[in-house]
């Protein structure tokens, strides 16, 4: 993997490890994070620092994938897919005052092999979407998904099951 940073008018890339063959298209905002060989990042796509995408993945526009989420290999995210990484979000604290990064917990989430995340799906923050599941556009992820389970719906809930 090799470290890009680019700052043009089509793209913002800063301190991105980047491997063989990926394909970053314009108006993107990527930064701290790693993408793996062979991946694509469509337009309009934010990847901030420490999310990690990994091998021959497909990220389509409009997705933002914060701090701590780890995409693994071979995972289609379909167009305008959001990530959560914080259970309480809030603009300010208690007395007011603008929050930073020690008043929050950044929560991990884990996406695993050869999942496929539907078009305007919102992933909550703390959870693992097993091997070779598949999200229905426009869920509402808020708990695990089993390997090979097939989910949809505000909350998701498992519609069926395949083998992975």
């Amino acid at each position: 993997m090799k470290l890009l940073t680019k700052d043009s008018p089509k793209q913002s890339i800063n301190n991105v490890m980047v491997g063989e063959g990926v394909k970053i298209y314009d108006f993107v905002n990527l930064y701290g994070c790693s993408i793996d060989d062979g991946s694509k990042i469509g337009t309009f796509v934010e990847i901030q620092r420490g999310a990690s995408i990994g091998k021959n993945c497909k990220i389509s526009s409009h997705t933002f994938i914060c701090e701590g989420v780890k995409i693994l290999d071979g995972v289609f995210v379909g167009h305008n897919v959001s990530f959560i990484n914080d259970k309480y979000p809030k603009a300010v604290n208690s007395d007011g005052s603008m929050q930073t990064d020690a008043d929050w917990e950044m929560v991990e989430t884990l996406i695993g092999n050869q999942v496929s995340i539907g078009t305007s799906a919102t992933i909550l923050c703390g959870l693992t979407i097993g091997d070779g599941a598949t999200i229905g556009a426009g869920s509402v992820v808020t708990k695990d998904v089993p390997p090979g389970a097939v989910v949809a719906g505000n909350p998701a809930k498992i519609l069926s099951s395949k083998a992975y």
